[in-house]
């Protein structure tokens, strides 16, 4: 069985997942850049965000962030063990976002961060009392625009060459690579990395029908050293070879 409470160390390396369990994550040291959703948020002390069950989510950690950790087992526990609470806390765990903590709510965090939470009694019953407590908790009101997606296509474009990473397209958009991600996933339906990859292909096509350049030398100005890399890719994003794609344009041309 999954434990409830767990302590955890966060670092710059990104982690990008969803599981079918609500979950919380207090603030204990440090700042946890965190998107649920697509709203950003920041993880400090006394505060923390709510992941409902199913909802994707990152979150990373440039100097580091150590957090209290509250995986829900499923709503059957919430029933058996919140009692008349239980509804308040499903209210509270179906809806994605960060809330602040008082100082008693607080308080309570640090004593259960600092006991021996791998017990299971202390880890029931404290998680239990942390969720009583938190059912008039409301979310702060977190979000952004959208994406500067003029200012990404033009980096993408400009470096199409050479290698590209998340951690670039942050530094454009002026936000954290977990809040990047994120913000693409539920704006786009994709990972920064595959609006990279699909951004130089549509690319490719251009040069394909466009230009005269041979086919290998298209491969390397989208970031293709490959050239049969580059065919594969470019069939399994648009159904066709690029010889095809080429020879298509010409014929239109005609």
């Amino acid at each position: 069985m999954r434990p409830i409470l767990t302590l955890r160390q966060y670092t710059e390396d990104l982690i990008v997942h969803s599981h079918e369990h609500a979950q919380m994550v207090f603030g204990l040291s440090g700042a946890l850049d965190f998107e649920v959703d697509g709203r950003g948020s920041q993880v400090v002390q006394q505060s923390f965000v709510v992941i409902p069950s199913g909802f994707h989510h990152a979150c990373g950690s440039a100097n580091g962030s150590r957090c209290l950790v509250l995986d829900v087992p499923d709503d059957q526990w919430l029933g058996q063990s919140l009692g008349d609470h239980a509804e308040a806390s499903r209210r509270l765990l179906d809806t994605a976002g960060r809330l602040s903590l008082d100082a008693g709510q607080s308080q309570l965090v640090n004593w259960l961060a600092n006991s021996d939470v791998a017990d299971p009694l202390i880890a029931q019953q404290g998680a239990v009392l942390l969720l009583a407590s938190l059912n008039n908790a409301r979310p702060d009101s977190v979000g952004g625009r959208r994406l500067p997606y003029a200012a990404l296509n033009a980096h993408i474009d400009q470096y199409a060459a050479y290698p590209l990473q998340v951690a670039d397209l942050a530094q454009v958009a002026g936000l954290s690579s977990a809040r990047l991600h994120a913000r693409f996933v539920a704006e786009c339906g994709q990972t920064p990395m595959d609006y990279i990859r699909s951004r130089r292909l549509h690319k490719a096509v251009q040069l394909l029908r466009d230009s005269p350049l041979p086919i290998g030398e298209i491969a390397l100005r989208v970031g293709y050293s490959s050239q049969s890399a580059f065919s594969a890719a470019v069939l399994r994003e648009f159904g066709a070879s690029p010889g095809a794609l080429r020879r298509e344009a010409g014929d239109k041309s005609r």
